[in-house]
């Protein structure tokens, strides 16, 4: 099936989908072609602080090491997990060890990556596990609250992916002039 037919009937499904409103099919479907970028989806996600499920769901669309910016886009999602539970080790004195072992689960498991790429930066996100409080470092100063801190990384994150040529022509279904979703029925 040549590409752009696939993309028709690929574009065709998610109008389809969209209009019954199986909203998560639609989003499987669209990591899962990788066709279809839903960047409002992905804002909802990191606005939530669903880290995981927006790694989940970019991963339909670029990996790690295809690119610097899609490197970047990894890294800011993945700091920002970090920021964030170590944010609730700090503020959480009662679950403090595990939030602390999270912490440490997130710096081995999904940062430790990048240190190939700068070691100094990941020295200096462990680093930050053994400071009373992260935002006294230099470069975290103006964290502020985990809310305004995920809006800003946001705009880091979306900046990295419109300029990122993975993303190309990925951004929106368009409609299918042939097909009529009111004719569709189950």
């Amino acid at each position: 099936m040549s590409s752009s037919v696939q993309k028709d009937c690929v574009a065709g499904i998610l109008k389809f989908l969209e209009h019954q409103n199986f909203k998560e099919t639609a989003h499987m479907l669209e990591r899962e072609s990788g066709l279809f970028f839903n960047l409002e989806f992905f804002e909802e996600m990191a606005l939530k602080g669903e880290w995981n499920e927006a790694e989940k769901y970019i991963s339909g669309f670029t990996k790690l090491e295809d690119n610097k910016l899609s490197t970047k886009i990894y890294f800011e999602m993945r700091k920002q997990k970090y920021l964030e539970t170590l944010d609730k080790y700090l503020m959480v004195h009662i679950f403090a060890r595990q939030e602390y072992g999270k912490a440490v689960e997130i710096l081995n498991n999904n940062l430790k990556v990048f240190a190939q790429y700068n070691s100094g930066l990941y020295k200096e996100m462990v680093l930050l596990i053994t400071v009373d409080d992260f935002r006294k470092h230099a470069s975290l100063t103006k964290y502020g609250d985990t809310r305004s801190a995920r809006a800003s990384i946001l705009k880091e994150i979306k900046k990295a992916i419109n300029a990122n040529p993975v993303f190309l022509g990925k951004f929106r279904v368009l409609a299918l002039a042939s097909l009529q979703m009111a004719n569709l029925q189950i």
